[in-house]
C-alpha cells in the first residue's frame, strides 16, 4: 500500500533532522522514492506514458467486460439500468393506441429495439477498442487522480460523436436482422388507420445508437471504478502499477 502523505512528510522531517546531524542525504532520497514508487518501492514514480497506458488498458479491459455483458440475449432488455425504451413519440402513440388494443404491438417493437442493441454491441467492440487505443491523454495524471469515472468521461467526450456515427450502419443492420424495421412499418400502418391519431415520426436507428452507447458508457464507468477500488480487478502488471499507486 502506498504511504499516506502524512507518513511521507513525517519521514522527510525525521530524516531531515538526521541529515542535519550528519546523516546521509541518500537516506532521505531512498525513503522518498520508496513512498512514491508503490507497494515495494520498485520502479520509482509513474511516468505519464505509464499512466496513459494504464488508463487505456483499464478502458479496454472494461469495454471487453461490458460488451460481453450487454451483447447477449436480454443484456439490454432485462437490465433496468440500460433497458432501451421506445422513442418518446412512439411512447405517446402507445398510450393513445393502447385504448384500441394496439399496445402489444408497441411492446413488441420495444423488445426488438433492445434485441438490436444486443446484436450490435459485440460488433461495435472493435470500434470502442480502436478509439481507446488511439486517444491521446495529455492530462493523464489529472484523469488518474480524478473521479472514479474520469477516464470514461474523458473518453466519452472525445469519441462519443464519432462512435455513434460509426455505429449507425451496424445498428441499421441489426434492426433489420431482428425484425424491428418490419414490425415498425406494420405498426405504423395499423396506427395511421386510427381516425385522428397523432402523427408519429421516429428515428429508430438514432435512438438505439444513442441509448445503446449510453448503456455501454454507463457500465464502462462502473468497470473503471471497480479497477480503481478493487485490486482483484487489476489483471495485468500495468494496471496493478498504475492503480496500485
Amino acid at each position: 500500500m502506498r504511504l499516506p502523505l502524512s507518513v511521507l512528510l513525517a519521514s522527510v522531517v525525521l530524516l531531515g533532522g538526521c541529515a542535519a546531524e550528519g546523516g546521509r542525504l541518500d537516506d532521505l532520497r531512498a525513503v522518498a522514492e520508496s513512498a512514491l514508487g508503490g507497494e515495494d518501492g520498485a520502479g520509482g514514480p509513474l511516468s505519464t506514458d505509464e499512466i496513459t497506458r494504464g488508463l487505456k488498458e483499464a478502458l479496454s479491459t472494461g469495454a471487453s467486460t461490458v460488451v460481453a455483458q450487454l451483447g447477449r440475449t436480454n443484456g439490454f432488455s432485462d437490465d433496468p439500468a440500460v433497458h432501451i425504451p421506445l422513442p418518446s413519440a412512439l411512447a405517446r402513440a402507445r398510450d393513445y393506441a393502447g385504448k384500441l388494443g394496439l399496445q402489444g404491438s408497441f411492446d413488441d417493437l420495444e423488445l426488438r429495439l433492445n434485441r438490436a442493441a444486443e446484436e450490435a454491441t459485440p460488433k461495435a467492440r472493435a470500434l470502442f477498442i480502436s478509439a481507446i487505443e488511439s486517444m491521446s491523454v495529455d492530462d493523464a495524471k489529472g484523469i488518474l487522480q480524478g473521479p472514479d469515472d474520469a477516464a470514461t468521461e474523458y473518453f466519452r467526450g472525445k469519441t462519443a460523436a464519432r462512435l455513434q456515427d460509426e455505429m449507425r450502419p451496424i445498428v441499421d443492420q441489426a434492426l433489420s436482422n431482428v425484425g424491428a424495421v418490419a414490425t415498425f412499418n406494420q405498426l405504423l400502418s395499423r396506427y395511421n388507420a386510427i381516425p385522428l391519431a397523432p402523427k408519429v415520426e421516429a428515428d429508430l436507428t438514432g435512438h438505439v445508437v444513442e441509448e445503446g452507447t449510453n448503456g455501454i458508457f454507463y457500465y464502462l464507468a462502473r468497470e473503471e471504478k471497480a479497477i480503481r477500488e478493487n485490486p482483484l480487478k487489476r489483471t495485468s502488471e500495468i494496471l496493478r502499477r498504475v492503480f496500485g499507486n
